[in-house]
């Protein structure tokens, strides 16, 4: 088991040169507060003084010790080593134990005092001459028989008030360094305390049961055991009667400043630590002190790698095989130019095509793209409008009259004018313009999208190229749209330019028939419930006083329950001529229809009685709201009235509603036809004109456009921050892939 800490310290050293967290290797992290001897602990681990020391804070940045145990003969390879590397001659190498930092190369450090000098002089360098404090860790390694393999992290101690340059949120800053270590679950926490202190108060074990509520990796140091007050001692505290720690508690003494003033050596120090012991605390003696320390720390550090090794290692292939893929999609540096332009457009545009017809290696789960999301436009978004649609919607009555009779001019027509019904329906068939220009507009919407799905990141490398893709593509799409839109107008426009009314579908004859047969019936059925058998007296005076056409007599003659004026007004109503306000009732209930015309009373004096047809259907007649006069003037002309215009606030006469209801019938089931083709045609045209053509067209355009010598250069300058994170990945691939091998150079006879 001691070769799993020198490989340990190996992988310490591959993962340090690319600065990397992403392995939590196992390391012994000292914590304490300010002044309570972590560094002396660390020189009694050493065995030599070569940390700087002083009073406040002299720690303020995190130390990574790696000591390493050498035989003697192994002494002469090392430093023959440094010799080679640093051009020392042999007289200058031949030394028992050096230094080596890791910002300094291969410079190999004989004098201790050198390494404290080097210490300090980094520490200003980073964290300024005036008590500020980095995170920037220093690696330190050790080589030296006198020592066991252990890997230490000294940090800053626990400060509560800020000095110097220190900011106000030091205690913060500190906190955060030392749970940043200690957190780490491979890591064996070392809580360093003074003795002269309650250890109730420790903050680094209060620190540490944060982080390791159970205990399983932190040992207790005690500290400065021979300055603790008269007739005190700390029995109860090193068996752990006052604070249980799982891993055990360990008391050292430390030298003095006293000693370190006068350069006591540690072996020196050490000697007097353990006759202290034996004379103060006889039966803990074998249980405490640095040397005691020492063995375990390497113990526990041995064990705590064997247990963390076989998840090591298997961190460190994950992390392999992610930086590999990271590393390839980063891609190769660029070699020939040309080439390499020419593949990413192709790729581009057959992604591009690829996304449209939905045979994209990467398919979107979230949400609809490419072609599905123009296929879920033309057939919900696009359907769904026109189907909404009402083929009479906008259409009112009033319209409708006014239209049938503005065809008929001053004649009255017989049948329901074919010209009214060409007017109306093709102002419904406007209406479906609108949506089908949305519907190019929404897929133009689209493949301009599609363009932010097909960013390969072999293109996001060279954002000047990126940039420019996405402008020619646009540009076309842009082109593109033109013609799209006229299509869309023409369809629309083709529909207008005749109405097909032999069309197949449009059954007109038949239902114009059933719309008048229907019309009669209704017609029949009012005119029986409306109908009141005149008096006798009323026949009598109507036959002696008026006089009738031919054909109106010859209708009488046919009906006689028909010889009131009433009857003539009902007679005049089936005509076309304004029916009272509710078409079931009587014209005997109307009250705007004169008694005596009723037949109920004899006229009055002086009252006109009717003569004619004319005459009897204007008495029967309610009187017409007409429009307000305009002025019309001209020279040498009087103001004319105007003409009445069409009724408005009224029910429709019988004949009225016929021709309203076959005008209806006939545009809903025509509008029908029409938006049927206009569904199915503008697709197709979108798909023709833009889709298709950009789909076919698209690699074409970006080879003409961007496959120029004169500009391949400049496309293809990589942008900086991707050509760092490759640099940075390689880099960690390579350190990944070594730590690999050192691990597989670890047989299961070592960890046990």
């Amino acid at each position: 088991m001691e070769a799993l800490i020198p490989v340990i310290n190996k992988l310490q050293d591959v993962f340090n040169t690319v600065g990397a967290d992403v392995i939590q290797l196992p390391q012994i992290v000292v914590v304490g507060n300010q002044s309570s001897g972590k560094s002396s602990v660390l020189e009694c681990l050493v065995g030599r003084d070569f940390l700087p020391r002083g009073s406040g804070i002299v720690t303020r940045r995190p130390l990574v010790l790696q000591m390493i145990h050498i035989d003697p003969e192994d002494r002469k390879t090392a430093a023959g080593e440094g010799e080679g590397q640093n051009g020392l001659m042999n007289d200058e190498v031949k030394v028992e134990e050096w230094g080596k930092f890791l910002h300094t190369k291969n410079k190999i450090y004989t004098d201790f005092d050198e390494i404290r000098e080097e210490i300090q002089a980094e520490t200003d360098r980073m964290a300024g001459g005036n008590k500020g404090i980095v995170e920037d860790a220093i690696n330190l390694k050790i080589y030296s028989p006198k020592v066991l393999n252990l890997t230490l992290v000294d940090l800053p101690g626990l400060t509560k008030v800020a000095v110097g340059d220190q900011p106000e949120d030091i205690e913060i800053q500190i906190r955060d360094m030392i749970v940043h270590y200690i957190s780490n679950p491979n890591s064996i926490i070392l809580a360093v305390t003074a003795a002269n202190t309650d250890m109730a108060t420790s903050d680094a074990l209060k620190l540490a049961k944060e982080v390791d509520p159970e205990g399983r990796r932190t040992l207790a140091v005690v500290t400065k055991l021979d300055l603790m007050d008269a007739g005190t001692d700390a029995v109860d505290v090193l068996c752990g009667r006052v604070i249980p720690v799982k891993l055990g508690i360990i008391g050292v003494v430390n030298r003095s400043q006293m000693d370190i003033n006068n350069k006591k050596e540690i072996e020196e120090s050490i000697k007097d630590e353990s006759a202290f012991l034996q004379r103060k605390y006889p039966a803990l003696a074998n249980r405490n002190g640095s040397a005691y320390l020492a063995k375990t720390l390497n113990r526990l550090l041995m064990h705590h790698i064997r247990d963390c090794l076989p998840e090591l290692k298997a961190r460190v292939n994950v992390l392999s095989s992610q930086f590999q893929q990271l590393l390839a999609t980063f891609g190769e540096p660029v070699g020939d130019k040309s080439q390499t332009l020419l593949q990413i457009i192709t790729k581009f545009a057959a992604q591009y095509c690829a996304t449209i017809e939905g045979t994209a290696k990467n398919i979107e789960t979230s949400e609809l793209c490419g072609g599905a999301r123009i296929c879920y436009i033309f057939h919900e978004t696009f359907g769904r409008t026109l189907d909404s649609i009402d083929p009479l919607g906008g259409l009112r009555t009033i319209d409708i009259l006014t239209a049938i009779r503005n065809a008929t001019g001053p004649r009255p027509a017989l049948f329901v004018p074919e010209i009214s019904f060409e007017l109306l329906v093709k102002r419904q068939i406007r209406r479906l313009e609108e949506p089908g220009l949305r519907c190019v507009e929404l897929v133009h919407e689209e493949m301009q999208r599609i363009i932010q799905h097909c960013g390969t990141q072999e293109l996001l490398r060279f954002p000047k190229l990126h940039d420019r893709v996405v402008e020619v593509v646009t540009s076309l799409l842009r082109r593109r749209l033109p013609a799209t839109n006229n299509m869309v107008e023409n369809i629309v426009g083709i529909e207008l330019a005749y109405i097909n009314t032999k069309h197949p579908d449009f059954a007109d004859a038949t239902l114009v028939n059933m719309i008048v047969e229907s019309s009669e019936r209704e017609r029949r059925r009012g005119k029986n419930d409306a109908m009141v058998e005149p008096t006798e007296k009323g026949d009598k005076q109507l036959s002696k006083s008026h006089s009738f056409g031919h054909s109106i007599s010859e209708d009488y003659s046919r009906s006689p329950k028909i010889q009131s004026p009433k009857a003539v007004a009902q007679m005049a109503t089936a005509d076309g001529i304004v029916a009272p306000k509710n078409s079931r009732e009587s014209l005997g209930s109307s009250s705007w229809v004169p008694t005596w015309v009723r037949g109920t009373n004899p006229p009055p004096p002086g009252a006109k009685v009717p003569t004619t047809a004319a005459e009897a259907i204007a008495a029967a007649t309610p009187p017409m709201q007409q429009s307000p006069r305009t002025e019309r003037k001209s020279v040498g002309l009087n103001l004319l009235p105007d003409v009445p215009d069409v009724p408005q606030m009224r029910k429709l006469s019988t004949r009225e509603q016929r021709d309203v209801d076959v005008i209806k019938r006939l545009i809903q089931s025509y509008f029908l036809i029409v938006r049927k083709n206009i569904q199915d045609s503008v697709p197709k045209s979108i798909m023709h004109f833009l889709v298709n053509f950009v789909r076919d067209n698209l690699q074409s355009e970006l080879v003409g456009a961007l496959y120029k010598q004169d500009a391949i250069e400049n496309l293809l300058s990589e942008s900086e921050h991707i050509s760092q994170r490759r640099t940075e990945a390689q880099e960690m691939l390579e350190a990944l892939q070594k730590a690999s091998q050192i691990i597989g150079e670890i047989r299961e006879t070592h960890l046990w």
